[in-house]
């Protein structure tokens, strides 16, 4: 969790300034600064904040993988199905991932995925995962996804809520089926490894 606190400290900063500059008024910039504050590996979730934590987790996820370096400059997050994230995740696009900067792109369509390097699949099309693995082969591409079960269907990282937490599940051996690999100090966070 200590290897995180620098990543959350400046995610942190990020929101604040991004308040101010919204001119949210002072309850709306009290209760982004509060969420910012909150970011942490597990944290409190609610249904208006839930997806903007999770935003958060899809930058740290991708940012604590190994990604091949024939990758190339831009390390692009696709969402797969109807976009539960909203502007929460055009956050991240623009920030630096190692040598890499993240876009956001979205897609309603498998075919859509060409490209992608993280693929978050939203729950109303969490059936499709063989046609979404069908579409992406053995490339390497982070899956995430927040369904119930969808480590044991191959997804490498699954948020789940509960309790008014998220925290999050690893699927190691799928990562490396697509030749990543996932941080020791993120799967240290992890509420289960499957091997």
């Amino acid at each position: 969790m200590r290897s995180l606190q620098p990543l959350l400290a400046s995610l942190s900063a990020r929101l604040r300034r991004r308040a101010s500059r919204q001119l949210m008024g002072r309850a709306g910039a009290a209760c982004l600064l509060g969420l910012a504050l909150c970011a942490s590996p597990i944290a409190r979730a609610d249904t208006v904040a839930e997806y903007r934590l999770k935003a958060a987790f899809l930058f740290n996820f991708a940012s604590f993988t190994e990604w091949p370096d024939s990758l190339g400059d831009t390390l692009t997050v696709c969402v797969h199905g109807e976009d539960p994230f909203g502007a929460s995740l055009d956050g991240i696009a623009g920030k630096p991932i190692g040598k890499r900067t993240t876009a956001v792109r979205r897609t309603l369509s498998a075919d859509g995925l060409n490209g992608c390097d993280v693929v978050f699949v939203t729950q109303p099309v969490i059936s499709n995962l063989p046609r979404i693995f069908d579409q992406l082969a053995q490339r390497p591409v982070l899956v995430v996804a927040d369904s119930p079960g969808a480590t044991q269907r191959g997804v490498m990282l699954n948020m789940e809520t509960s309790g008014g937490k998220v925290s999050f599940a690893a699927n190691l051996s799928a990562a490396r089926r697509h030749g990543l690999n996932l941080s020791a100090r993120l799967l240290s966070l992890a509420t289960e490894v499957i091997q």
